[in-house]
This record gives structure tokens, sequence and C-alpha cells, in this order.
């Protein structure tokens, strides 16, 4: 019995993980993410942004900025510069 239970143990860590919501970095897939809003995240919010799109060969365009601790920038990526 103690075996089935430590067996289980990693699957119940990776699904309440999954669970866990926004990291405190850029948190994001193929059509864009989030970034959590700071003076220092703000200045480079768009190489970030960019560099997370490139991965999926697409371009980074910020949607919005809430300038307020607590809140996001978030981005899109897109196929096209414009």
């Amino acid at each position: 019995m103690t075996r089935r239970i430590l067996a289980a143990l990693p699957f119940v860590a990776l699904s309440i993980a999954a669970c866990a919501g926004p990291g405190p970095g850029l948190t994001g897939n193929d059509t864009g993410g989030i970034i959590p809003w700071s003076p220092e995240n703000q200045a480079i919010a768009r190489d970030w942004a960019a560099d997370h799109c490139a991965q999926y060969r697409k371009y980074a365009r910020i949607t919005s900025v809430h300038r307020q601790y607590g809140d996001y920038i978030a981005f899109e990526c897109r196929f096209r510069p414009r």
C-alpha cells in the first residue's frame, strides 16, 4: 500500500503545480502571454516578449500595460510584425 502511495506522489505534485497559475516571470504560450508589471519589467518587456514569440517564429506585440503592482503587461504573438 505504501509503495502505491509513493508511486502516485509525483503525479499528484505535477497536477498541483500545473494549476498554480502565473509564475514570477513571463507566462505564455504560442498565442501570447503576460509579464508581471514593475518598472524594471516594463523596461525589458518588449525584449522578453520578442524572445518568447521568436520560439514560435512569430512577432510580439504589446497589447496592454497596467502600471500597478499586481497587474500585468500583456502581449500577443503574431505571424506578421504589424
